[in-house]
């Protein structure tokens, strides 16, 4: 069924993003950490990814290791819904018209990189840096 790609890409890509989200922020912490700029920032707080998990876990809390995480699902919820259905269906719609049902692999990749281009006109992006921007802590409780 044509939608059955739209469904399984959208939870694959929620899925993703949920189990890496903490991961993520963990990098982020990491990265600005030691900052001229902020004096907050200024001291080195972390030792690595684990380190950085285990302190914000009981620091702040679990719940904040996905603090922020509504909009990254909402992102891919969306984004990977689109990219991973339109890939999945223009690929069954070619396969047909090719020699024993195999598209060649500079096809795929063609295809890929089309549903991809795609799939980043949905403008989530933009309103997550928008609201996140105007909104601050609000939104990310």
């Amino acid at each position: 069924m044509p939608w059955e790609a739209f469904v399984y890409g959208g939870i694959a890509a929620m899925t993703a993003e949920a189990v890496t989200f903490p991961i993520d922020m963990s990098k982020t912490r990491l990265q600005i950490q030691g900052q001229i700029a902020d004096p907050r920032l200024s001291a080195l707080k972390y030792r690595g990814m684990l380190h950085t998990l285990a302190t914000v876990a009981k620091e702040e809390g679990m719940g904040s290791l996905f603090r922020g995480a509504k909009f990254a699902l909402l992102r891919q919820g969306t984004y990977g819904t689109i990219r991973l259905g339109i890939y999945y269906n223009v690929k069954r719609v070619f396969e047909k018209s090719c020699e024993g049902g195999i598209m060649p692999s500079h096809y795929l990749v063609l295809l890929g990189a089309t549903a991809g281009v795609i799939g980043s006109f949905w403008p989530w992006w933009y309103c997550i840096v928008t609201m996140g921007t105007e909104f601050g802590p609000l939104l990310l409780r």
